[in-house]
């Protein structure tokens, strides 16, 4: 229940700095798609997904373990 709403919150700030980010990370976590299902659905290169959810992952990392 908090998780979803934390994890939500996070998706929302990650949008206003990579939206492709964020898009990817959203279809991973909320519809369960792969890397490769959330590339197909964003018309995006696998190549670019797995950077953005390189990305993604580390900036969550961050924010997750930073937070006051």
């Amino acid at each position: 229940g908090e998780e979803v709403l934390v994890l939500d919150d996070l998706l929302a700030r990650l949008a206003t700095e990579d939206p492709q980010s964020a898009d990817l990370l959203g279809l991973r976590f909320f519809a369960g798609l792969t890397t490769q299902q959330a590339a197909g659905a964003l018309g995006m290169s696998q190549r670019t997904a797995y950077r953005c959810w390189a990305f993604a992952r580390a900036w969550l990392y961050q924010q997750m373990n930073h937070a006051p």
